[in-house]
């Protein structure tokens, strides 16, 4: 595995942690979830994560020759 693969993959397994954390001790909200306000502790998880998750997925093809 790459190290950038490496990378991505342990800053994606950070923001689950943080998530999990927090909707342990607060609980499930969507809207956290989908629009949290500014400076709320899940503001920009989900973009993040998804942006990470690509990179990942881009990262693969690469390695294999295909295209998404």
């Amino acid at each position: 595995m790459t190290s950038e693969k490496q990378k991505l993959i342990k800053k994606m397994l950070e923001l689950q942690t943080k998530f999990s954390e927090y909707e342990h001790q607060h609980g499930f909200d969507l809207a956290d979830y989908y629009d949290a306000a500014e400076g709320h502790p899940l503001e920009n998880y989900r973009r993040e994560y998804d942006e990470l998750a690509m990179k990942l997925v881009d990262l693969a093809h690469e390695e294999k020759g295909s295209h998404r």
